[in-house]
């Protein structure tokens, strides 16, 4: 079977639900940060990462399908499957804790650099906020539940990737470079 369908070539596709979405809709964009999330964390894993982040990081690849299913639904139970809940926010806290404790105290703003594997990292955290505004704007337009989790999900995963990124820096022996505040050096 190819894996083209042909059925989206007029700017619809397919959810899981078995309903049809404009490509552009406010849904499709959320589900599609959150595609363009796991792809980016997929280009951080592909770099030399300490074993335990490699993990990590493919254990939230695993839960960003779970949250892009969601997404898509907008009523996950319709599904028959568990949402993101307060325990999955609550394990990236614990991750965030345990992966943190190499970092040294921060006292002034950073700029996103470092070894490659860390700027990757930096990179999935923006894309991760894109993702989070996208799905407040889903939750402030009443197509998600109340309840949801998934904007803390969101809030917490990409903290957990600043820690993350400057973890990896830390392990390879990389400082960070502190944002200097504008002045006469500006180009």
């Amino acid at each position: 079977m190819p894996i083209y369908t042909r059925t989206g070539d007029r700017g619809e596709t397919d959810l899981p639900d078995g309903s049809r979405a404009a490509k552009d809709a406010p849904r499709l964009e959320a589900c599609g940060a959150v595609d363009e999330l796991s792809a980016v964390l997929g280009l951080a894993r592909a770099e030399s990462l300490p074993p335990e982040i490699d993990r990590l990081l493919g254990d939230v690849q695993n839960a960003l399908f779970t949250v892009g299913a969601e997404l898509a639904v907008g009523d996950f139970t319709r599904l028959h499957l568990p949402p993101i809940g307060l325990q999955h926010v609550a394990g990236l806290e614990a991750a965030i804790d345990r992966c943190d404790k190499v970092n040294a105290s921060l006292f002034e703003f950073i700029l996103p650099v470092g070894t490659r594997a860390a700027a990757t990292l930096h990179v999935a955290r923006a894309v991760c906020r894109r993702a989070e505004r996208r799905t407040v704007a889903l939750l402030h337009a009443g197509q998600l539940p109340a309840a949801t989790q998934l904007v803390a999900y969101l809030n917490r995963l990409s903290d957990l990737l600043f820690v993350l990124a400057r973890a990896v820096n830390a392990q390879a022996g990389q400082s960070e470079t502190a944002w200097q505040q504008p002045g006469s050096t500006l180009p």
